[in-house]
């Protein structure tokens, strides 16, 4: 059982699998080489069920570990082989079934989802994040860059789509801990509104607009988007797209039309699947990481943005910059696991640096990318070429992170 398992697995690179403490063998030739460690013959027909749900669920059930290259190493030949990996097909077609209800995220639903992973720990998240508490895809525009230096970068890019000008009033669907709005707030002297569902993002984005003194033209929100009301010039939503759930991305757009101005511009930054929707929708991830969460495709958004009235006024791709942050955030959650491991449980370390990882491949190795979806209403409403994008832009004054959300807590 054991041999035809990881000889149906492994057609490229070699896997060397260890049982228990003395049997061990090796299945392919050449690289990537990757070391496994089973905890007993037990875990293979674990692992036989249901390859791809079993083999984030084992790991983090302790059942097998990585030896030598670690993680990374075997999310790198998993994927060197991942047309060979799957399910039966009686797995697909269950899961299928429930495919329109895992991803219908009414509000009720939306709001529990949301709370599942980002209503942890907030000082898990300020220990591996930037600053400036983005956790989205920085953009890395030079290879020497801190990921600091990439998040800034990242909000200076998305700042300049938008077009704004001062006066101009700004709504952040999805605004996480406030960084986005506070951004635009404070550079391009704009007022913004801010919508997140999470009990913890909003508080920590309340207190840290008053540490700015920045309450007078930011305001956060606890309030689902289907529920705001408003007149927009520009509207930008990053890394929210991804929670919205596909019954729900025709809603999406069609909001986005109603709050948007005439002359208004609107960017989406959302991970995107370079290929044809999927046909088995659920997976690790979803399960476990983000619940009701789902990754479009080109085919599933476009589509949306027409029948909304709204006009593709720019597509941007963003390709490896998720695998080199997520590398980043891996790196600096490794520096923490002790502190992560005493407070939350080696369990919750090891599911986390499985989704760490395992997206860090992903995104390296697969098909995963980042949209940038830019609307609005008119031809217009944005400049007819790229070069307002890339025009040398001052460097950033020195006060931009002195009140940085690390050190919120001992501000007031």
């Amino acid at each position: 059982m054991k041999d035809k398992l990881f000889d149906r697995l492994v057609k490229r690179g070699t896997l060397v699998v260890s049982i228990g403490e003395r049997e061990q063998s090796r299945y392919g030739s050449g690289e990537p080489v990757a070391h496994v460690h089973l905890k007993d013959r037990r875990v293979i027909a674990r692992l036989l069920s249901d390859p791809e749900m079993a083999f984030g669920e084992a790991y983090v059930d302790g059942d097998w570990w990585p030896g030598r290259g670690g993680l990374a190493k075997v999310f790198e030949l998993y994927f060197a082989n991942a047309e060979h990996i799957g399910g039966s097909r009686l797995m697909s077609l269950a899961r299928r079934a429930l495919r329109g209800l895992t991803e219908v995220n009414g509000k009720l639903r939306s709001a529990r989802n949301v709370a599942h992973h980002y209503d942890i720990d907030n000082d898990l998240f300020q220990r591996f994040l930037d600053p400036e508490m983005q956790y989205s895809c920085a953009y890395w525009s030079h290879r020497d860059m801190t990921l600091d230096d990439a998040q800034l970068a990242k909000l200076d890019h998305i700042a300049r789509k938008l077009t704004l000008s001062p006066g101009d009033k700004v709504l952040d669907i999805g605004c996480g801990w406030g960084g986005m709005a506070l951004y635009l707030a404070r550079h391009y002297d704009v007022e913004v509104v801010g919508l997140t569902l999470s009990d913890d993002q909003y508080g920590h984005a309340v207190k840290r607009a008053e540490a700015l003194g920045l309450s007078h033209r930011v305001t956060f929100a606890k309030q689902d988007y289907r529920d705001h009301r408003g007149a927009y010039d520009a509207i930008v939503s990053v890394g929210m797209f991804e929670h919205v759930g596909r019954p729900q991305y025709q809603t999406f757009f069609d909001q986005v039309s109603r709050l948007l101005k005439p002359d208004g511009r609107s960017l989406i930054h959302t991970i995107g699947r370079n290929g044809p929707p999927p046909a088995d929708s659920r997976t690790w991830i979803q399960k476990h990481i983000f619940p009701g969460g789902y990754i479009p495709s080109l085919s599933e958004i476009s589509p949306c943005v027409e029948t909304s009235g709204l006009v593709l006024a720019d597509l941007e791709v963003w390709r490896r910059h998720y695998a080199e942050t997520l590398k980043a955030w891996n790196t600096r959650f490794q520096a923490q696991r002790e502190l992560f491991s005493q407070r939350l449980g080696e369990r919750f370390c090891r599911m986390w640096e499985f989704y760490l990882l395992g997206c860090e491949a992903v995104f390296r190795y697969g098909d995963l990318i980042v949209f940038h979806v830019q609307v609005s209403h008119t031809n217009e409403a944005v400049p007819v070429t790229r070069d307002y994008l890339y025009k040398q832009y001052a460097t950033h004054p020195p006060e931009l992170t002195s009140i940085s959300a690390r050190t919120l807590d001992s501000v007031g």
